[in-house]
């Protein structure tokens, strides 16, 4: 019996130092930092040369396409305000009642004193057939009967400018006055303002010396001039206004202090989200380049060297690629330098792709693909 435990103990030794070993290399394997894990996937695009639309981005402010000031034309005080602040108007709505009744007053008796005229001329005709009455004595009634006439018409223009009308149709803001004021002693009193939104006006500057380059540039061959004219506006979220708008005045001068050529543009905006003052950027196209490459904004970055793109290079790996860019389009960038066509330009995924790491690149037609089928799914 103790010869046959002495002949295990060799062999239960053996295998619990196999087993020992065992485990440790299993424990290395698996707390090793990184042992095991996949490279981060990013989402890249494959850039290539193609034609695009130079744009450029310019700051602006709204303006109302119509502004006009409702005023007091007469004087009296205020019995009424028939609007809400801050609602729509039609043009020739009635905004505010002023008192009236000295003006119905004078209306009634220059309609008095026209019909006495009248009759008075009615009565020298005959006599001044048979000369009971001189010519000068027809004539002074005549020149009285249109003297009642024109006093007749200022009358009635005052009493009905004591129901203040909306001079054009709009937005109308908050009320100037309230009711029991007086107004209109002395002075036009300002009673409200409306504003015409849809359409609205955006106004903006571009630098003299940025359209003379240009032009230079389209004149010499080097681009093409671009054939819309349509502009977007850029809010200030970086949000793109639904509709298109146009560009319907250049001015011809550069100012002086400035340097720069004003310009317009017309956008509808009929839910009224755009409003006077707004700030906003105004892209419009300057001309058309052949045979660039553009990648998206959000794709260049920049360092101490300079701007940079992150390629995905040899062994997969994410390698910073210098480039220069050269002009907008829409919200991509015109490489000038650095790029021939065919490189994995790393888009989204950045802050994983650190230079000389290993990544895994995804197409980004497939990532948005693949979205889209989520959305639907989700919505189903």
């Amino acid at each position: 019996m103790n010869t046959l435990a002495k002949s295990f103990v060799p062999t239960l030794l053996l295998i619990a130092l196999l087993t020992g070993c065992g485990g440790k290399d299993k424990a290395a394997a698996q707390g090793a930092p990184g042992a095991g894990m996949p490279p981060p996937e990013v989402d890249v695009i494959t850039v290539a040369t193609g034609n695009a639309t130079l744009t450029q981005d310019l700051p602006g402010r709204l303006q109302a396409y119509r502004t006009a000031q409702v005023r007091a034309r007469v004087e009296g005080v205020v019995e009424k305000r028939l609007f809400q602040e801050g609602s729509e108007v039609k043009a020739g709505q009635s905004l505010y009642h002023i008192d009236a009744r000295t003006y119905r007053a004078v209306a009634e008796a220059a309609k008095a004193d026209l019909a006495s005229a009248r009759q008075t001329v009615e009565r020298y005709k005959p006599l001044l057939e048979i000369k009971a009455v001189s010519l000068q004595e027809y004539d002074l009634a005549v020149a009285k009967a249109k003297q009642a006439e024109a006093a007749l018409i200022r009358a009635e223009e005052d009493l009905d400018n004591a129901s203040v009308p909306a001079p054009i149709a709009g937005h109308i803001g908050r009320a100037a006055v309230t009711e029991g004021a007086l107004v209109g002693k002395g002075e036009a009193t300002l009673l409200a303002t409306v504003e015409q939104l849809d359409p609205i006006y955006a106004n903006f500057t571009q630098s003299g010396s940025d359209l003379l380059r240009l032009r230079q540039a389209v004149a010499g061959g080097k681009l093409k001039r671009a054939d819309s004219v349509k502009v977007e506006l850029v809010l200030e979220d970086g949000s793109v206004h639904a509709q298109p708008g146009k560009i319907f005045f250049t001015d011809m001068a550069v100012d002086p202090a400035t340097g720069a050529v004003s310009l317009r543009a017309e956008f509808p905006n009929p839910k009224r989200e755009l409003l006077p003052g707004m700030f906003v950027r105004i892209r419009f196209p300057e001309a058309m380049a052949e045979n660039v490459i553009r990648v998206p904004q959000r794709a260049v970055q920049g360092g101490a060297q300079g701007q940079f793109v992150m390629v995905v290079g040899p062994e997969s790996k994410a390698t910073p690629q210098p480039v220069k860019t050269g002009g907008m389009s829409g919200t991509d960038f015109i490489i000038a330098e650095g790029l021939k066509g065919g490189e994995q330009v790393i888009v989204n995924g950045l802050q994983k792709a650190r230079p000389g790491t290993p990544v895994k690149p995804v197409p980004l037609a497939e990532v948005k693909a693949l979205k889209m089928e989520d959305k639907l799914s989700s919505s189903k």
